[in-house]
C-alpha cells in the first residue's frame, strides 16, 4: 500500500502537470487539488483502501456519499472530473494499470440560463459610486470597464498599466488557459479611466505600482474586495442582491447580441474557446424578448 507521503506526492505531481501542460489558473488548480485530497482522504479513512488498487464499486460508494450530503449535481460532476483527470495522470505515468473511474458518468446537469441585467439596471449600478472620492472614481472606472469589455473579474483586478493602451482604447488580458486577447472599450469607459488615472497622479497615489486598480493602501484590489464593493452599490441602487460581478459579463454579451452583434465576435471578446458556451446568451436574449412581449403586447 502506498504511504500518505507518496499519495500527497502523486497529487502534487498531478497539479504541477496541470500547471505546466494545461496552463490552468491558480483557482482551478486549487479546486483540483482540494477535490483530489478529499478523495484520497476518503479512500484512506473510509474505504481503507489504496488509490493505486481501487475498484469501480468503491468509487461508486464515494459518489453515493456526495448524494447523501445533498451536493448539487454540478459539484458532484466537478469532483468526478477532477478524480478522472487524476487517474488519467496516474495511468499515463504508469502508477496504475487502469482507470477505475473511466466509464463512470455523473448526474446530468440541467444548465440554468445565467442571470443578466437590463440596460437600465446596468446604468443604475454604474452611476452608483460617488466620484468625488478615490474609491468612488476607482469603482466607477472598474464598473464601466467591466461592462464595456465583458472581462472576467480576475482579468479586471489583475490589470496592470502595461495592459492598457489608452491611445487605441484597448486592454490586453490573459484569460483561461493563458490565452491572451485584446479587447476594445468605448468613450464612457475611457473617460472614467482617465478620471481615475488623473486623480492618482494629482494625489501621488502609488504611482510606481504596476497594478492599475489599487486599494487605499496601494495594493492590487482583490476579487473579494471588488465583490463587496458591488454588493454595496447594488444595495445603494435598490437592485437585486442576487446580482454578481459575473452578471455584468452576462449583460455585456446579451446586450451586444440584442443590438445585432454576431455570435463569433462575442465569442472572441469573451474569450470562449467553444462557440456553444457563447450560444447560451442567445437563449437569454430570446427569453428577455419573450418577457418583454408578454409584458407590453396588448394581447399578452
Amino acid at each position: 500500500m502506498s504511504s500518505r507521503l507518496q499519495r500527497n506526492q502523486y497529487i502534487d505531481s498531478f497539479l504541477a502537470n496541470l500547471r505546466l501542460e494545461k496552463g490552468l489558473s491558480t483557482n482551478t488548480i486549487n479546486a483540483y487539488g482540494s477535490d483530489c485530497q478529499s478523495f484520497v482522504n476518503w479512500v484512506e479513512s473510509v474505504a481503507h483502501a489504496d488509490i493505486l488498487h481501487l475498484q469501480e464499486k468503491q468509487i461508486e460508494h464515494y459518489v453515493k456519499s456526495f448524494q447523501a450530503q445533498g451536493l448539487a449535481r454540478a459539484t458532484i460532476n466537478r469532483k468526478l472530473s477532477s478524480i478522472k483527470h487524476f487517474y488519467l495522470f496516474l495511468q499515463k505515468k504508469k502508477f496504475v494499470s487502469f482507470n477505475p473511474i473511466a466509464g463512470m458518468a455523473g448526474p446530468k446537469n440541467i444548465r440554468p440560463l445565467p442571470k443578466s441585467m437590463s440596460e437600465s439596471e446596468v446604468e443604475l449600478l454604474i452611476q452608483s459610486p460617488d466620484c468625488e472620492s478615490f474609491i468612488g472614481l476607482r469603482d466607477r472606472a472598474m464598473l464601466e470597464l467591466l461592462y464595456a469589455t465583458g472581462v472576467r473579474i480576475s482579468e479586471l483586478t489583475n490589470l496592470q498599466y502595461a495592459n492598457i493602451d489608452l491611445n487605441r482604447s484597448l486592454i490586453k488580458v490573459m484569460g483561461k488557459g493563458s490565452k491572451e486577447r485584446m479587447i476594445p472599450f468605448g468613450e464612457n469607459a475611457f473617460a472614467c479611466l482617465m478620471d481615475y488615472i488623473n486623480f492618482r497622479r494629482a494625489n501621488n497615489l502609488s504611482l510606481n505600482s504596476r497594478d492599475f486598480f489599487i486599494s487605499q493602501q496601494g495594493k492590487q484590489i482583490t476579487r473579494q474586495a471588488f465583490w463587496h464593493r458591488i454588493k454595496h452599490y447594488l444595495s445603494k441602487a435598490g437592485l437585486s442582491p442576487e446580482i454578481s460581478p459575473h452578471t455584468l459579463r452576462h449583460a455585456f454579451a446579451t446586450h451586444l447580441l440584442n443590438h445585432g452583434a454576431d455570435l463569433r465576435s462575442v465569442q472572441m471578446l469573451l474569450g470562449h474557446s467553444d462557440l456553444s458556451t457563447t450560444q447560451i446568451y442567445t437563449h437569454i436574449a430570446k427569453q428577455r424578448l419573450g418577457e418583454m412581449l408578454k409584458k407590453h403586447h396588448p394581447r399578452g
